[in-house]
């Protein structure tokens, strides 16, 4: 057997090892870990809603700003960012909370507003705060496209008095099959 298939078949068995090792801890801690996380996740998004109904959507950042400050570690940091999420769309809308707030896609004005807004809420970049201002973008995102639908003019003379709307539609008929001759 060459040199090179023995040195194949050791660096394929080690990587084999590896992954099987990989799955294994990985259910092991998915089995002993899983459901408290999921309980946490749960409470995190349930408290998220209340606090959300009973404030704006600016309570809402300032909130989740304040917990953020006061996070310990990266499941701390998630659960408040899932907290910020819940939060702002369970809130009654702020005036001007959305205004000059970038679209999730432009790469480098969206990063350099995160920076900006973690510098005025005197939090560190370190911390993951752009994470926090990145679920402000999207809920913006997402608002300014649900807010921006143009409503269909409504048109209620439709012939009778219920109101009923028109009925859909009809798609046009199938083009006729085409005729292909063999020329030979």
């Amino acid at each position: 057997m060459p040199t090179w298939l023995k040195v194949l078949l050791i660096v394929g068995g080690i990587f084999v090892v590896l992954v099987v090792g990989v799955i294994a801890v990985t259910v092991i801690v998915a089995r002993k870990y899983g459901p408290a996380i999921v309980k946490n996740i749960e409470q995190a998004g349930d408290e998220a809603k209340e606090y959300g109904r009973r404030t704006d959507n600016e309570g809402c950042l300032n909130e989740a700003v304040a917990r953020h400050a006061r996070a310990e570690g990266l499941g701390d940091l998630f659960k408040n960012t899932l907290f910020l999420r819940i939060c702002l769309d369970s809130s009654r809308p702020t005036p001007g909370f959305c205004d000059n707030v970038p679209r999730q896609f432009e790469f480098t004005r969206g990063a350099q507003w995160q920076l900006e807004r973690c510098r005025h809420y005197g939090l560190s970049p370190e911390k993951q705060c752009g994470q926090l201002f990145q679920q402000v973008q999207q809920f913006c995102e997402a608002r300014h496209e649900y807010t921006n639908v143009e409503p269909q003019e409504s048109n209620t003379d439709y012939g009778n008095t219920n109101d009923e709307p028109p009925p859909p539609p009809t798609l046009p008929p199938p083009p006729a099959p085409r005729r292909t001759t063999n020329a030979r």
